[in-house]
């Protein structure tokens, strides 16, 4: 059994949309680090519309891309994911076909935040627990089991520290993106939620962030249901 973080990006901001810079070889290397830190044995690169082959030592990295698609953010992970896809170009059902040709696991991302991708009717491989919102976890299951696929695990890390606040637990023999892809697809995956005091207070942060920019999202099934957020996650006490 591995520990996996299936959602990562290398740099501390958004900018300079589709393409690499600079910065992203010294990002990959203190995802990596972090991540040892954190007792991950891997972490999945999915920057926004582009991927680059860069190196997460000394943890194990597995290629990914995370499209942005016409109706919200789906996760691309396995052994050959595209180097560059166009934002809002590809609808997802577009994306599942492009993932499934190049034998990669196609993941709805956060699934209730500024995203529609779980309307979509599309074969999808997985859908996410998000790191940022795991107050959402509840309705994430219950979406998952509506549709009868696994649930995964990513922080969204931005920032190293980020790194593992939402993880995947692979049941495989070898840690390989091929390995990865069949697990994912054939079930042998469980999310783990972080609740260290750094988790706690990052997902605060971002939890304002979001509310602020409306991006907040709830199932069309509740009829009154509080924004995620409000409340405390199960396993959380005040600080």
């Amino acid at each position: 059994m591995f520990a996996l973080d299936l959602h990562t990006h290398t740099r501390f901001f958004h900018g300079f949309t589709a393409r690499s810079t600079p910065f992203d070889p010294v990002g990959s290397r203190a995802l990596g680090v972090v991540a040892q830190l954190r007792d991950l044995d891997g972490v999945a690169l999915t920057n926004h519309d582009y991927y680059e082959p860069l190196s997460t030592d000394p943890v194990v990295r597995v290629p990914g891309i995370e499209v942005t698609t016409t109706r919200g953010h789906v996760l691309v992970v396995g052994p050959d994911p595209p180097r560059f896809t166009r934002p809002e170009r590809l609808t997802p059902e577009e994306t599942v076909a492009l993932a499934h040709d190049r034998d990669c696991a196609a993941i709805i991302a956060h699934p209730y935040r500024n995203s529609t991708v779980r309307e979509v009717d599309a074969p999808f491989d997985a859908i996410e627990v998000n790191g940022k919102h795991p107050r959402t976890e509840r309705w994430v299951r219950q979406l998952a089991d509506d549709h009868g696929l696994p649930l995964v695990g990513g922080s969204d890390a931005h920032y190293p520290v980020e790194v593992g606040r939402a993880y995947t637990r692979v049941d495989a023999e070898e840690l390989t993106p091929e390995n990865v892809v069949a697990a994912i697809r054939e079930g042998r995956v469980e999310p783990r939620v972080g609740t260290h005091l750094t988790d706690r207070l990052v997902r605060r942060f971002y939890r304002r962030v979001h509310e602020q920019k409306r991006h907040l999202q709830t199932p069309a099934w509740l009829d009154e249901a509080p924004t995620p957020g409000v409340g405390r996650p199960p396993g959380e006490d005040d600080d």
